[in-house]
């Protein structure tokens, strides 16, 4: 089994867990590797060592392998991570709670704002227009962006 760090093409952080190198080339050739976050194709590996304790102590300072290194955007690795498996714990917890009403969302929503269906939370797709006017109206909507079922389970 080999865990690889993972990297979209917008800088999402993930890992995954393959048979061999050529288990992870080959959903990489084949499309079907993608960022659980955003749904991206464009997946890299990031480079990675095994960890080696030898029972040393690590050196202090800022060039210590122990400490994160910061990323372009000023964010810690281990912060990114986080905010990432919140992400994903919310979406999947909104998912498992909402009813999935499909490309009747728009219409569902409305009617559940005037009163007229039951209140209850639902999901199901809608255009950014259709979106904007139903926050314009007043309608509270959360646009979250889902890329598919797997990622969520």
């Amino acid at each position: 089994m080999k865990v690889l760090n993972l990297q979209c093409a917008q800088a999402h952080d993930f890992e995954g867990w393959f048979a061999s190198e050529e288990d992870f080339q080959g959903q990489l050739t084949r499309g079907i590797l993608t960022c659980p976050l955003c749904g991206d194709h464009q997946i890299h590996k990031l480079p990675s060592a095994p960890r080696l304790n030898l029972g040393a102590v690590a050196p202090s300072g800022p060039e210590s392998p122990g400490k994160s290194l910061r990323s372009s955007d000023g964010v810690p690795p281990e912060s990114r991570q986080a905010l990432q498996a919140a992400w994903l714990k919310l979406t999947r917890e909104a998912m498992k709670n909402a009813e999935d009403v499909g490309d009747a969302f728009v219409a569902e929503a409305r009617r559940i704002h005037r009163g007229e269906s039951p209140r209850r939370g639902i999901r199901g797709q809608a255009s950014l227009e259709d979106t904007v006017a139903l926050v314009e109206e007043g309608v509270p909507v959360l646009p979250l962006p889902v890329f598919g079922k797997e990622t969520l389970q």
